[in-house]
């Protein structure tokens, strides 16, 4: 279904890759992004606030940052505080970021450098925040190691607790971290996606597949996780049975970049690719029954007629996107040349 776009637009001028939702702003629908453009000396993260009546995209913050930004991640437990990957050259950084307390009041504010994850050799790809709530835990990811980290807000540190390889035969291109049990993240790589457990740092299982861009558990459902690939599409897996998919999406026309489950209505999944489109999908899942059985192998579900929207305004390549957790029918997405576009999917809700 092709989908004219009725959404709130921002544009950050520069070129931008990520944004993130702010999950603990719990007043209002807010987003951070960041820039990267090879042009301009000078790289921004801008807070922008959906206005109380939906019809405006409002900066609230624009907080000169160094390098470009590859990667941005909110803290859930604190609307000030977040995470850059960032580059200059050849070498990458990783720093949790806090924006000052009087930022509204000052022309051109600092952001304040809480901790630095430095110990990593290897292009840093991700950082992740322990899924919920209050916690002293992170997890940062480069192309070829795991680092699990102990971050104290108030003393400005973030100290190794283990960290381990993940395989010179891998390039690890980000993860995801189950909301579910905290215990175990998943690492997409080339040829396949890694299941760990952060108690012993190894590896636990892993989905043979390949070009797996990105992954994003089921916010609703236990065990299933969803991968967005190059060119086969967009599958969700159940943990238990990691042999065949259990359900497939067509996904995109060029490369499927990235995938968002919602927050809190099942079986609604964004993607985004480098077809400039953002798609809105709706899956069903096996029942319990069904995924026991012997008799489901090898036989992914296929909806019918799982697109419910595609929004195909953009200019360039799409590559993020971020479903708001305060409003989860309200998703916010990014594509390359520094578009934001905040869009309602009310018209698309399932019935219950």
């Amino acid at each position: 279904m092709q989908g004219v776009s009725t959404g709130v637009g921002y544009g950050l001028k520069y070129q931008a890759r990520c944004i993130s939702d702010v999950k603990a702003d719990i007043d209002h629908t807010s987003f951070l992004t960041g820039t990267l453009s090879l042009k301009e000396e000078t790289k921004y993260v801008h807070l922008i606030r959906l206005s109380s009546g939906g019809t405006e995209l409002i900066c609230e913050g624009l907080f000169s940052h160094p390098n470009e930004i590859w990667d941005l991640a909110s803290c859930p437990f604190d609307q000030r505080i977040f995470s850059t990957v960032f580059s200059s050259g050849e070498t990458y950084e990783a720093v949790v970021w806090q924006i000052p307390e009087l930022y509204g009041q000052l022309s051109s504010p600092q952001l304040e450098r809480i901790a630095s994850l430095d110990s990593h050799t290897c292009k840093i790809k991700s950082v992740l925040w322990w899924p919920t709530g209050k916690h002293d835990k992170l997890v940062s990811i480069d192309e070829q190691n795991l680092f699990l980290w102990s971050l104290d807000t108030s003393k400005k540190t973030a100290l190794v607790q283990s960290q381990e390889s993940a395989g010179m035969l891998h390039s690890i291109s980000g993860g995801a971290w189950d909301p579910h049990d905290f215990n175990f993240v998943s690492l997409a790589s080339e040829s396949s996606v890694q299941l760990w457990d952060l108690r012993t740092m190894k590896k636990t299982d892993s989905i043979e597949h390949s070009h797996v861009r990105n992954v994003e558990y089921n916010m609703k459902k236990r065990c299933m996780l969803v991968t967005a690939e190059d060119e086969s599409g967009i599958h969700t897996w159940d943990l238990r049975k990691l042999k065949f998919p259990v359900s497939e999406l067509p996904g995109h026309s060029h490369w499927t970049w990235t995938v968002k489950c919602n927050p809190e209505y099942q079986g609604l999944i964004l993607s985004a690719g480098t077809d400039s489109a953002v798609n809105l999908w709706f899956t069903s899942l096996p029942s319990s029954d069904e995924l026991t059985s012997d008799s489901f192998v090898g036989s992914p579900t296929r909806s019918t007629d799982p697109l419910l929207n595609s929004y195909s305004d953009y200019e360039d390549s799409v590559y993020g996107l971020a479903w708001s957790s305060r409003e989860p029918w309200i998703f916010a997405s990014l594509s390359y040349d520094g578009r934001v576009v905040v869009e309602s999917i009310k018209p698309h809700l399932p019935e219950k």
